[in-house]
């Protein structure tokens, strides 16, 4: 399992390193050049190209992405374009931020999608079934941003409830509503969907042959079996989720990455994008890679792979 570990975590490297290539040469294909943005609209070539011609933007893009990830991997992510503050401090600072309200909404969304799933495959065709499926049906149908507003409507301009970011985590609970609805729909799908599967499987008939209790045959056999193709989902809606992340963040004016993202695309702060780009890259594949190691330890067929 060792083994196992050290290569999905040597794999981060080239799959940051990639993904960061995509964003960056996309970054270059865009007709928009930001001298001008900067310099404003009658500012003439020459003033246009000696603000490239510092930056380094007038390089090709293939040096100016080793020279930016040689730079990045250095903990140095640039200056802004827009006030030449350091990007480093700015993501760094808000960061944290980002990682309150994403653990929050995502640890809530799992521990009531996981239970809810459950009784929902074993208390198949019923009312409760019924309900939980009509719940999950809602959440994934309503998009992130409508539903941030018209939350932002109900309760905190008309009643005053659990408005922005306070010091009391309780505060937070129309953002973590918001982001998490989305992650509990489909989780619920995806555990009541795998526990159906395993449930109809041979093995699981032979347990109640031999008379095993219901519970026991859920817990010993049926979950933990489920746990593979859960986990596998959980890995799909993944990106998902951080993009609604981003979108919450603006809705509620949450100080984190994503709003700080939104402000750099608004003014065309390349740099500024960029760092958040690669946070955001950094933390999916690092809980991708999280989640693929706990597979690991559930899925005995990984264990002997690598035995």
């Amino acid at each position: 399992m060792l083994k196992y570990i050290i290569k999905k975590l040597l794999g981060l490297i080239p799959l940051i390193m990639g993904a960061m290539f995509i964003v960056f040469m996309l970054f270059h294909l865009s007709p928009e050049c930001p001298a001008v943005f900067a310099l404003g609209q009658d500012s003439t070539p020459a003033a246009q190209w000696e603000w490239r011609e510092v930056r380094g933007l007038n390089d090709p893009a293939l040096i100016q992405y080793v020279r930016y990830m040689a730079n990045a991997f250095t903990g140095d992510f640039g200056n802004s374009f827009r006030n030449n503050i350091s990007i480093s401090q700015e993501v760094l600072q808000r960061f944290p931020n980002t990682l309150q309200l994403g653990f929050a909404a995502l640890t809530a969304a799992l521990l009531l999608a996981l239970p809810i799933g459950i009784i929902a495959a074993v208390k198949q065709n019923t009312w409760i079934d019924g309900v939980s499926m009509f719940i999950a049906l809602v959440g994934i149908s309503i998009p992130v941003f409508w539903l941030g507003l018209i939350l932002v409507l109900s309760f905190t301009l008309r009643v005053g409830w659990l408005a922005g970011r306070q010091p009391w985590p309780i505060h937070w609970g129309l953002p973590i509503i918001t982001l998490g609805t989305a992650m509990l729909s489909a989780m619920i799908y995806s555990t009541r969907s795998s526990m159906l599967d395993i449930m109809r499987e041979d093995y699981i008939r032979t347990a109640r042959a031999k008379g095993l209790s219901g519970g026991k045959i859920i817990r010993k056999h049926v979950l933990r079996n489920a746990l593979i193709p859960i986990l596998e989902a959980f890995k799909v809606h993944l990106g998902t989720f951080l993009v609604s992340l981003l979108i919450t963040e603006t809705v509620f004016a949450w100080p984190g990455i994503g709003r700080l993202m939104i402000q750099g695309i608004a003014a065309r702060d390349y740099p500024m994008v960029l760092g958040c780009m690669l946070m955001f890259i950094i933390l999916f594949s690092v809980i991708k890679s999280l989640v693929d190691i706990a597979q690991a330890f559930i899925d005995p067929r990984i264990k002997e792979q690598y035995r």
